[in-house]
């Protein structure tokens, strides 16, 4: 089974949110826009590394990077347009950064607020869908370490949990209880299907729970609730973690049964592929269903990954495909005779 492309993707698709940062979140995007036009994309605010780093203390901006990578991912631009917006300079005060992120910092300059800044460029770049900041306040990652250790800035939690050798506890926003964006909780409400996109587990999906508002909205919602699982696990975050651990630490930073469905990828991983990731200290996630299953926690399993230049991603395409077939298998809208104005109620078969 093939996706139509975005030309064609239907215009009465189903509506989803995905929610998480870095590449797994754009990946994962790029892969949901062949199938439906009514995606918001909610992105972390966390990052202070890289060229967003950069611009986040000199500018005093929120960071660019994944919401840059997010519009890259659903844009339908020309390809010069693709290209600028990729573009990073080699040479000069401005070696590393990219154009992207120079585009949207002007844009925050001279509109009212970070998130009117995203729409804009998301006009200009003609994307499929939305992509939001979860919140326009400016925050940063505290990690707890297991042996009471802390360290702050989301760039130092990898470095600082390899020296302490021991299993992150706890991360916490600072200040804590950010506002959510009104927009996002508003997507998050109206949603079909609810996405916990792949990424780094601490970093790039906990933080949009930390977010007030967003896990009370994520459990109010009757949609279709999945979390991606990682294909392999990350070096300074989920070294040794299972499924049911990467489960045990979402639900620890919001609450028991977030979601009920858990989508791990059955591809192989050639065994090459798999020794290379071992000698960085990554190994093929291990999934431990039964356990996962007394949490509550359906697994489904699925050919979901793929190997780019010898590195394991996920398939933008069949994960994109499977999680629409789930969306389809799973739920249908019925209009309840007795709401008001029609609302809609999910009803599992």
């Amino acid at each position: 089974m093939t996706g139509p492309n975005y030309q064609t993707a239907p215009e009465r698709g189903p509506r989803v949110v995905a929610i998480g940062g870095g590449t797994g979140l754009s990946t994962m995007l790029r892969g949901l826009k062949l199938y439906t036009k009514h995606i918001t994309a909610i992105v972390t605010m966390a990052d202070d590394g890289g060229g967003s780093g950069v611009l986040r203390h000199d500018l005093g901006m929120l960071p660019p990077g994944d919401i840059r990578n997010c519009m890259e991912a659903l844009a339908n631009c020309e390809p010069i347009m693709s290209q600028l917006m990729h573009y990073r300079f080699t040479d000069g005060s401005l070696a590393g950064q990219s154009f992207g992120n120079l585009f949207l910092a002007a844009l925050d300059g001279i509109m009212p607020s970070f998130d009117a800044a995203v729409s804009s460029l998301s006009t200009v770049l003609a994307i499929t869908g939305r992509v939001l900041p979860v919140t326009n306040e400016s925050v940063q990652l505290e990690a707890t370490f297991e042996n009471g250790a802390k360290v702050v800035g989301e760039s130092c939690i990898g470095a600082a949990k390899m020296q302490q050798h021991c299993r992150i506890s706890q991360i916490r926003l600072l200040p804590e209880h950010p506002k959510a964006l009104p927009a996002a909780l508003s997507a998050i409400s109206e949603a079909d299907m609810i996405l916990l996109a792949p990424g780094s587990l601490y970093t790039s999906i906990i933080p949009n729970l930390l977010v007030d508002g967003v896990v009370d909205a994520i459990r109010a919602s009757d949609a279709l609730k999945i979390y991606v699982c990682n294909v392999m696990t990350q070096p300074g975050e989920t070294e040794g973690y299972t499924v049911s651990d990467h489960i045990r630490a979402l639900y620890k930073h919001s609450v028991p049964e977030l979601f009920h469905i858990c989508l791990v990828n059955s591809m192989p991983i050639p065994p090459l592929v798999a020794k290379n990731y071992a000698d960085l200290g990554a190994e093929v996630m291990l999934c431990d269903q039964s356990v996962c299953e007394a949490m509550g926690v359906e697994i489904i399993s699925r050919p979901i990954s793929t190997i780019d230049s010898g590195r394991v991603r996920h398939n933008p395409g069949h994960l994109a495909r499977e999680l629409m077939q789930l969306h389809a298998q799973r739920s249908m809208r019925v209009v309840d005779p007795t709401a008001r104005h029609g609302t809609k109620n999910r009803v599992e078969v």
